[in-house]
């Protein structure tokens, strides 16, 4: 059985979008993949297909009706158990590489979208929602976070890519004690006055290898100390 991917949106023609194309539009017409959308309207009980409603306490903006998003949600949970309710939110979990690994590793996910101000708390808290972020920033809505999401966990699904060497290399590849990935040159061997480092062209492989984890750790010590840190620190230990 392939990986089922199910999004409750109010937008549902913003997929798949960029999912339709190169590995993951590949792998979901090979359908190692599976990918469906529920316009969260269609579960309204009025006759304006109302989702939202003003905010108890007062203030700015609009919030999805419990509801509306349970009964949505109830559909996709039926279509088979396993699959767990994602919820994004800036106010959830960040979403990092050994998330997205364990998503890859089960059945599927069924990604809930939040509109206007977010989602009741309510249905967030009696469905068992994980609530995840896609970084420290507010998007309009929950789609390109959920595409965001799906991207990095189609790519690892087994037969998407073609090297399984390239995965076990990238950024964040080790789950412990994750390092920001080393820089990659290709040819022509010089360019505008820019060479490729002489380890590269040496063939020498043990120097090589030594060269991009002596790169990985200037990036990450540079760029991410957050992470340099927790490498420091599992190395360590």
């Amino acid at each position: 059985m392939s990986w089922h991917a199910t999004a409750l949106t109010l937008f549902p023609e913003m997929f798949p979008g960029p999912l339709g194309l190169s590995l993951a539009g590949r792998a979901l017409r090979e359908e190692r993949w599976r990918l469906d959308t529920r316009q969260i309207r269609d579960f309204a009980a009025d006759k304006h297909r109302t989702v939202d409603d003003t905010p108890c306490g007062g203030g700015a903006g609009m919030v999805l009706r419990p509801d509306v998003v349970d009964a949505a949600c109830a559909a996709a949970l039926a279509e088979g158990a396993g699959r767990p309710l994602v919820y994004l939110t800036p106010r959830g979990r960040l979403l990092d590489q050994a998330l997205v690994r364990e998503l890859a590793a089960g059945p599927g996910v069924i990604l809930v979208c939040g509109r206007y101000e977010g989602l009741d708390q309510r249905v967030i808290e009696a469905r068992g929602m994980r609530e995840v972020s896609a970084g420290d920033f507010v998007l309009s809505g929950g789609e390109p976070a959920a595409l965001l999401l799906l991207d990095a966990c189609v790519r690892l699904l087994p037969g998407v890519m073609g090297g399984a060497d390239s995965a076990a290399e990238e950024s964040f590849a080790e789950v412990d004690a994750p390092l920001l990935e080393y820089p990659h040159y290709t040819r022509p061997v010089e360019w505008q006055g820019r060479a490729v480092p002489e380890v590269l062209l040496s063939g020498h492989h043990a120097a090589v290898a030594r060269w991009r984890r002596e790169q990985a750790e200037a990036a990450t010590r540079e760029r991410r100390p957050d992470l340099w840190a927790r490498h420091v620190s599992r190395r360590a230990g």
